[in-house]
């Protein structure tokens, strides 16, 4: 199986890396994206992927062709064998202002590139978080979504250069945590998982859901809600997850340290079944 070239991409099927300047997403941040672990050939979590590409879109009156875009991506997971897609659609082009089109031609953008090197030790000993100043905004229509505008994620990333944090925690106005720059976060309170509420802020993330599936389905279920910082430091264990590096135990926020405990482990175990 040949692996296509590091950053291949195609713009609505063609291969190419031209976008039009008149591009809505590119001009308003008017549209979705997906980035999706390709393993063995297959694009790992696929449906959960698919079923948030399409929750955006209904939201967002993005007239997405689901059983095109999901065509393409698993043609070139194929291709690509091991590595990563970025999907990405937009409106498509349209003149000047904010009124959308009467009839959008949607853009279909799909990137190929090689797996990230995440260093072993970030799931094996543990991260250290870095505690951002940037806090989320709150906008309860776009909660959840992986709309096109981060600016808040590269702000708050953007706050850190050092090697000693390996993720950054955010928080929403009221200085409650939401989640980090790249990922979500679960903690371990009062012997049961606890993971932020996103019905204000933030991006549910695909693993984010598939854990909450299993734990679940294991007897486990995961509480989701506000959370505040003091009920984080208090936390028996911590962890991030996301779609692509898994499960990281958390072990250090500023003077708050953590053991990485059985209860992770154990979840850690769970990602890895779907990723590896």
């Amino acid at each position: 199986m040949a692996a296509p070239r590091v950053a291949e991409c195609l713009v609505n099927g063609v291969q190419t890396r031209a976008v039009s300047v008149s591009d809505r997403g590119l001009a308003y941040g008017d549209g979705l994206f997906e980035t999706i672990l390709v393993r063995h050939g297959k694009a790992t979590l696929a449906d959960l992927h698919f079923q948030r590409l399409a929750r955006g879109a209904q939201i967002l009156r993005l007239p997405v062709d689901l059983s095109l875009v999901r065509s393409e991506v698993e043609q070139q997971a194929i291709r690509l064998g091991d590595g990563l897609l970025k999907l990405t659609v937009t409106r498509g082009e349209s003149l000047r202002g904010y009124a959308m089109p009467q009839q959008p031609q949607v853009t279909r953008i799909l990137q190929s590139s090689a797996l990230l090197g995440y260093p072993p030790q970030y799931a094996e000993q543990g991260i250290r978080l870095y505690s951002c100043a940037t806090r989320l905004g709150d906008q309860p229509m776009f909660a959840g979504l992986k709309h096109l505008n981060r600016l808040e994620q590269v702000l708050a990333r953007s706050e850190w250069q050092d090697s000693i944090h390996a993720e950054g925690l955010v928080r929403d106005l009221a200085g409650n945590p939401i989640e980090c720059t790249m990922s979500n976060l679960f903690i371990r309170l009062d012997d049961r998982w606890v993971t932020p509420a996103l019905d204000r802020c933030g991006v549910r993330g695909v693993m984010r859901d598939f854990l909450i599936e299993q734990l679940a389905a294991q007897g486990d279920a995961v509480e989701q809600r506000s959370i505040t910082f003091d009920e984080l430091l208090r936390s028996n264990e911590v962890f991030c997850c996301n779609s692509v590096f898994g499960v990281w135990p958390v072990v250090a926020l500023e003077d708050r340290q953590w053991s990485v405990g059985v209860h992770t482990r154990t979840i850690q175990t769970l990602a890895k079944q779907v990723l590896n």
